[in-house]
Order: structure tokens, then C-alpha cells, then sequence
């Protein structure tokens, strides 16, 4: 891993950087599952200020959610102006080189255990 990948992991936690084909994008990576992957590429922002929104967007998703909701889920109204952005692959054709992956499936769902007791009365 080259030094400006651990500057952005240190400085900007939520970029990932995934490899299609030749081709390498950085972004945020909206969901993964066994077929698509998906992300927010950062490389085809129109302007600065476009760019800095997303990212803030992005810094208000991974310090006040529990980072498994994927951030156009967190934010729907705000990402919707991004849509633009996201760039969809077979998952199969992806490596992710660095940075986190969200994946709906890894959401835990709580189930409950019900036990069952049987009340025996002894008879002498």
C-alpha cells in the first residue's frame, strides 16, 4: 500500500479505492453483495464544491451512523443529488484495494431464543 493510501485511510477512513478490470476508482462504496457492487466515484464530481459536499455528506455518515447503513440509505435526501456518481460492477470483477465495504447482508437481525419449560409434578 503506497503512502497517499494510508494518508487517506488515516485523514478520510470512509474512501475505498476498488480495481475493475485495469481501471482503479476511489469513492465511497454505497453496497457490496454477492452480485453488485456499487460506489460513489469521486474522480467524475463535476466541480470542488461538488466534491467537498460529497465528502461531507460522507464524514457526517461514518461518524453518526453505525457505518452498516449504507450512507444513501443514512442520508437519502442529501445523496440523492449525487446520483450522478454511482458506478455499479459485478462484484465478481471487483477488488477492493483499500477502505471499508458496507454490506446490507452483515446488518444483524436480534432473534429471539424462546425456551420452553415444562412443569412436572412429582407424585408420591
Amino acid at each position: 500500500m503506497s503512502n497517499i493510501d494510508k494518508e487517506l485511510q488515516e485523514n478520510i477512513p470512509y474512501i475505498s479505492c476498488i480495481k475493475h478490470g485495469v481501471n482503479e476508482y476511489v469513492g465511497i462504496i454505497i453496497n457490496q453483495d454477492h452480485a453488485v457492487t456499487s460506489i460513489y466515484d469521486i474522480a467524475i464530481c463535476r466541480t470542488d464544491d461538488e466534491k467537498r459536499k460529497l465528502l461531507e455528506c460522507a464524514d457526517i455518515w461514518w461518524w453518526e451512523s453505525n457505518r452498516k447503513i449504507p450512507i444513501n440509505i443514512f442520508m437519502k435526501m442529501e445523496m440523492s443529488q449525487f446520483r450522478h456518481l454511482i458506478k455499479s460492477f459485478t462484484t465478481k470483477d471487483v477488488d477492493v484495494l483499500f477502505g471499508p465495504v458496507v454490506r446490507l447482508n452483515d446488518i444483524a437481525q436480534k432473534r429471539v431464543k424462546r425456551k420452553s419449560i415444562q412443569l412436572v409434578r412429582k407424585l408420591k
